[in-house]
């Protein structure tokens, strides 16, 4: 193993690869980048690629936006397909409150750029026809928006940054962050240590963790959520479909297969991946509700992952005030992967030139004590 870095990547999921190739692009080649476990074996494994632009907060949107961007030449660009399809996402509304949100959130998105649109039920149900329309009053679709896979978008990553010279270790864990006078020292790791002035927690659910070794506080806590597929179907939802009222997201995979998942309000923080038998139970009965002609259909596994959750559902980006060099990626919330591209392009542009072409100060971990928080609610 090296011994010596520039920058030392600790997560090797979307982001941490992502964030090293964009690095080794921009000419920083003398990157590490350290997994514990395995290449996407933490969320950017257990998540169904979703990549949606439809937000209530500004900073999300333009995130979101600016990757969509990137995500349509990606698969060339990293001479890997990354399997980007614009099937769009349909955003049901149940309540009046609901209909009302949408209608700010979509004039919010289309001042931004983003061409989400406010449809009609009889609109949605042309859209996805399995839906119950006489259950909506209206909807919100953006054409542009979409899934990706992302076992696909990680090992293109991967294989680009080795091209690139970055050196990725896996099962090799983090173990301590060596800071003086305020400056971060050298890493060690269960296999040594690495010496390097510039560390990059994008270490997902695990981020609080990682950050206490550098003796720095982060507010992100990690939530378990479950997913599940179904047998393969004929494709009969294209888009991705998201009940906020059901907490509830759900679309169909280019094999036909069903997948969604739907959130636990009684759920406890920590870093839990076991699946549970209630899950099953509660996303079939409010998949169901919403569209009454799966009702036969045979789910045939389910898994879980975690949220990385901040206070706000926001992330944390950028260098911390407390340790020089010391760059943080995550609090996601749960959407890494689909403000990814432009994210990672960002914070390895800050690392390079110490500024970014899209601003990111209000999304700082400094936020948390300086400022009122805008909290993003378009959230499963």
């Amino acid at each position: 193993m090296k011994h010596k870095a520039e920058v030392v990547v600790i997560g090797g999921g979307i982001n941490g690869l992502g964030i090293a190739y964009n690095l080794a692009k921009m000419g920083v080649t003398d990157v590490v980048v350290l997994e514990q476990k395995y290449i996407g074996w933490g969320a950017s494994g257990r998540n169904p690629g979703g990549v949606r632009q439809q937000w209530n907060t500004k900073e999300n949107i333009i995130l979101a936006r600016e990757s969509v961007k990137i995500f349509e030449h990606l698969s060339q660009e990293l001479n890997y397909n990354i399997l980007f399809r614009q099937r769009g996402y349909l955003i049901l509304a149940f309540t009046e409150e609901e209909v009302e949100e949408y209608k700010k959130n979509v004039k919010l998105q289309n001042s931004l750029g983003v061409p989400s649109r406010l449809v009609t039920p009889e609109k949605a149900k042309e859209i996805v026809p399995t839906i119950d329309e006489t259950k909506i009053l209206a909807a919100t679709y953006c054409p542009t928006d979409g899934v990706l896979f992302p076992y696909a978008l990680f090992h293109g990553y991967e294989n680009a940054a080795k091209r690139l010279g970055v050196q990725i270790y896996t099962f090799t864990k983090a173990t301590g962050i060596n800071v003086e006078n305020g400056k971060i020292k050298s890493v060690m790791t269960n296999h040594g240590e690495i010496q390097t002035n510039k560390v990059v927690n994008a270490a997902g659910g695990f981020s609080s963790e990682v950050a206490k070794l550098a003796g720095v506080e982060l507010p992100n806590r990690p939530y378990r959520r479950e997913i599940m597929v179904t047998e393969p179907l004929e494709i009969i939802i294209e888009p991705m479909v998201i009940s906020f009222h059901h907490g509830l997201y759900v679309t169909q995979s280019m094999r036909g297969e069903i997948i969604g998942g739907i959130g636990n309000p009684n759920e406890k923080p920590g870093f839990n991946i076991r699946s549970t038998a209630d899950f099953p139970v509660r996303f079939a009965k409010a998949l169901v509700d919403i569209m009454p002609n799966v009702r036969y259909v045979s789910m045939l596994r389910q898994w879980a992952g975690v949220y990385d959750v901040t206070p706000d559902a926001r992330p944390i980006l950028g260098e911390v005030d407390e340790v020089e060099g010391f760059y943080q990626a995550n609090g996601f919330s749960g959407h890494g992967v689909m403000i990814s591209a432009i994210v990672d392009k960002l914070i390895a542009e800050l690392i390079v030139t110490g500024k970014t072409s899209i601003p990111i100060d209000s999304l700082n971990l400094r936020r948390f004590k300086e400022q009122e928080l805008s909290k993003e609610g378009m959230v499963v």
